[in-house]
């Protein structure tokens, strides 16, 4: 009986392994081609959690959502008057797209990572001193550490690029930021060291390979929801198609989707990563314990942008997920409380785990006082024993983190100005089981 056992058990973990690592299926570069399809039943995927994921989505004001599993679609879900050939912003979500670009420019030799920007920009493309603008090389403005103050003085913001708003704040490489005005700077810089436009760059070098038919419009990248996940697709097999080698430079598709810097774990080459033991988000430079997406699986990377769209890749699972649409809630720059919620639902859809027995137990918490003045206790029901607790401001900002491990903790919240939060608690899985509004 016992090696009855064993082998029912190698069995399964050989077939959990065969489907994970199941070749790669590639779509046909006409957009009027058939692209394979599966559906959720064959995958083991249970249709009650995936009715209800996608009806939260909707309620999300999604606009698409696009599971890709192993290349093939398994699910393709549009809103109201949105279809499959309407064009959606990547806001954000196109960082990762030049991050690319300029990995296949350094395997061409149009450049390397150590030059000074300066090289390709010019002098004074910032408002820095001569010797500190020298000082950012194309690695900084790809990891977001170019020094540069990202809030600047009106009428400039986090987005501009004109050089009297890119003001010297600390030397390159000494300060983790989110700044978009200085990534901007990549696009001319390609196109000075390619001599190409960057429609014309991202075109011949891989939209063309792929079949990806959107268009930079400005500085953001437009297309529909399909070309989006041929995209992560692209990234899935590691930056070849087919067999077509896109991004030969392994070397650096291993520096773009692994932590490039020790500021901030959870970014490598404008490629947002899960996993990593602390994370650091836009518009704050508090430094966050904990993987970055609790509730995905830890080898996930992902192009985030503003108001929720989303490109996530799980090489693990074989997986790609596209989400486009307008904001699920409060508009962010990137990530937010929705990609752990989207998370939590997907991944109880795969695993055909229910989600009600993780609600039905979130009723027992209590959050108090009420307001708040000095700490926040947080008291568990007996059957959640732990939980992990994060207090966001109105603007969605993680300002504190913290695990309970018992029936009652608490968070200090003395240096938090007055106003309202909200208190997200999570259990240990990195399922969300509640949002408390807390007033301080």
């Amino acid at each position: 009986m016992k090696y009855l056992l064993l082998c029912c058990a190698l069995l399964g973990l050989l077939t959990t392994a065969r489907a994970q690592t199941a070749p790669l299926y590639f779509p046909p570069t006409s957009n009027t081609a058939t692209w394979a399809s599966v559906t959720p039943q064959s995958q083991g995927w249970c249709q009650p959690q995936l009715d209800s994921l996608l009806a939260y989505l909707g309620r999300q004001h999604t606009k698409s959502f696009v599971v890709l599993k192993d290349g093939r679609l398994v699910v393709e879900q549009y809103y109201g008057s949105f279809t499959r050939d309407s064009l959606w912003y990547w806001a954000s979500a196109g960082k990762s797209l030049t991050s690319t670009l300029v990995g296949i420019a350094r395997q061409d030799g149009l450049l390397s990572l150590s030059d000074s920007a300066s090289r390709f920009l010019g002098r004074g493309w910032t408002a820095a001193p001569p010797a500190k603008e020298r000082l950012i090389t194309v690695r900084h403005l790809l990891t977001m550490t170019a020094g540069l103050d990202d809030t600047p003085p009106a009428p400039c913001d986090n987005e501009s690029t004109n050089a009297a708003c890119l003001l010297y704040r600390t030397d390159a490489g000494a300060r983790w930021a989110y700044h978009t005005g200085p990534y901007r700077k990549l696009q001319p810089l390609l196109a000075a060291a390619s001599g190409l436009t960057m429609n014309q760059y991202t075109n011949q070098k891989l939209g063309n390979i792929i079949g990806m038919g959107g268009a930079w419009a400005g500085d953001v990248y437009y297309s529909r929801t399909r070309d989006a996940a041929r995209f992560g697709l692209l990234m899935l097999a590691r930056g070849s198609w087919n067999g077509t080698p896109v991004l030969r430079d392994t070397a650096y598709f291993r520096q773009m989707t692994h932590p490039s810097q020790a500021l901030n774990r959870s970014y490598g080459y404008l490629w947002w990563l899960n996993g990593q033991p602390s994370y650091m988000l836009p518009q704050t430079q508090l430094v966050l314990p904990g993987p970055l997406v609790p509730s995905a699986p830890a080898d996930m990377f992902a192009a985030l942008g503003k108001n929720d769209q989303k490109i996530y890749v799980v090489p693990s699972l074989g997986l790609v997920v596209v989400r486009m649409g307008n904001s699920a809630g409060q508009s962010h720059l990137a990530l937010s409380s929705f990609d752990m919620e989207l998370w939590r639902r997907l991944m109880a859809t795969i695993q055909c785990r229910p989600l009600a027995a993780t609600l039905s137990a979130a009723a027992g918490v209590a959050v108090y006082p009420v307001p708040a003045p000095d700490r926040l206790t947080v008291r568990l029901p007996a059957s959640i024993p732990a939980a992990r607790l994060r207090l966001l401001d109105v603007l969605g900002r993680p300002v504190r983190e913290g695990f309970a491990a018992g029936p009652e903790t608490s968070l200090d919240l003395h240096a938090l100005p007055a106003g309202a939060f909200s208190l997200q608690i999570f259990d240990p899985q990195g399922r969300l089981l509640t949002t408390r509004r807390v007033l301080h």
